[in-house]
């Protein structure tokens, strides 16, 4: 008897100390790769310190962090690239602040870039300032023939099943964050913050992904809070907050041959504060042919807003293109219900689809915006759409238009 209670002690024992091991054992708890243990130092150039913790944190076979801790760091352009052996996260505390003037970064490439991870986390309360200023008299399309070719701040690419949350974009050069060939992708309370003179510094362009969650954000900028490119399907934007800014807008569409469609996008709870425009959709004059469908908007809060509502089938900034040719945009299944506040112009409400490809399935219901002026109501305007009201219009939408 005594021989067997020892022997099941002894048991007991080898269970404990061997899951105590495994507790204990690298494998159970994430690495963590410091980029001070790789040179990093307060003020100093981080480039080549988290390319090295990248390095050996990508090749983890367990779960790996790397940690970018509090404190003030210069960081040139930067590409994480994958593919990674196991789910790594990336925790940025810092300040990183990108080279000020232009001419130090490659203009073919993004200042952060991450490509082709599965399970990556982007986290903290870290803020990637971009020093755009010197840039941004670069971004005028309409007299810099350097437009566009700068780099955008952050960049996602083939990301799959990722989360990026907490962090602070600040003053891009050009996009804050540019999102391309990503799925099942989340924003989770991102800020972005740029002021009005920042031109063309979208706060976050998506295109050719799917499945993308954009949440309790706070997004101020000079253009777009966010824009959505072709090839998307399934964008979900939720209680973000956005202005200074151009709005959320699909578009622009059809400037460029063979884009595919844009296929389900929901904007819900959101606000729009002093912003130029609010919920809308743009595409070229004499387009190439498109589809963009199933848009939806809902509960939705306009302050002082320029144009609460556009569809603008004749987008044609700096004269750009022929507006005596329609686009051929096909804009259908669109839903705008229970929008209100404040228009800064009496167009509260433009719905000008194309002559070409008219709007089909667009409903309106509940629209209650007023105009803060003095010249009269606030008004709408519609072309080539003929919607269904559900609720009450104001201002009166698309007047001799079908009621359900």
């Amino acid at each position: 008897m005594e021989l067997n209670m020892k022997a099941s002690f002894a048991f007991v024992l080898m269970l404990f100390l061997a899951r105590l091991g495994d507790a204990q054992s690298p494998a159970a708890q994430p690495a963590v790769f410091d980029v001070t243990k790789y040179g990093a130092t307060p003020n100093g150039d981080i480039s080549k310190a988290v390319l090295d913790a990248f390095k050996e944190a990508c090749a983890a076979t367990s779960p790996s962090t790397i940690v970018i801790p509090t404190g003030t760091f210069q960081m040139n352009q930067v590409k994480l690239q994958g593919p990674c052996k196991a789910p790594l996260e990336l925790q940025v505390q810092a300040t990183l602040k990108a080279p000020a003037d232009p001419k130090q970064l490659n203009a073919d490439s993004e200042w952060f870039t991450v490509n082709y991870i599965d399970y990556f986390t982007l986290s903290g309360t870290g803020i990637f300032d971009g020093q755009g200023k010197t840039a941004w008299s670069q971004n005028d399309c309409s007299t810099s023939k350097s437009c566009g070719h700068l780099p955008n701040n952050l960049s996602f690419n083939f990301l799959n099943n990722s989360t990026i949350q907490g962090i602070t974009s600040q003053d891009s050069k050009l996009f804050h964050i540019n999102v391309n060939g990503c799925k099942n992708l989340t924003f989770i309370g991102v800020k972005i913050t740029a002021p009005p003179e920042s031109i063309n510094t979208d706060g976050i362009h998506v295109a050719r992904s799917s499945n993308i969650n954009i949440t309790d954000c706070v997004i101020g900028t000079g253009d777009d809070c966010i824009s959505i490119g072709d090839e998307l399907e399934q964008l979900h934007i939720t209680r973000v907050t956005c202005g200074p800014g151009h709005g959320i807008s699909v578009g622009s569409l059809g400037k460029t041959p063979g884009e595919k469609p844009v296929v389900g996008v929901y904007v819900k709870n959101c606000t729009f504060i002093n912003t130029d425009n609010g919920v809308r959709v743009k595409t070229w004059p004499a387009s190439h042919q498109g589809v963009v469908t199933d848009l939806h908007y809902e509960d939705i809060i306009m302050q002082n807003v320029s144009n609460p509502i556009v569809i603008d089938q004749v987008y044609c900034p700096y004269n750009q293109c022929n507006k005596d040719l329609p686009s051929l945009v096909k804009i259908s299944k669109v839903s705008i219900k229970n929008i209100r506040g404040t228009s800064r112009t009496q167009d509260a409400v433009l719905l000008l689809c194309s002559k070409g490809v008219p709007c089909e399935g667009v409903e309106v219901g509940d629209i209650d915006i007023s105009y803060n002026g003095k010249e009269g109501p606030a008004k709408s305007n519609c072309e080539n759409v003929k919607p269904t009201f559900v609720g009450k219009q104001n201002p009166p939408v698309c007047a001799g238009a079908q009621s359900a």
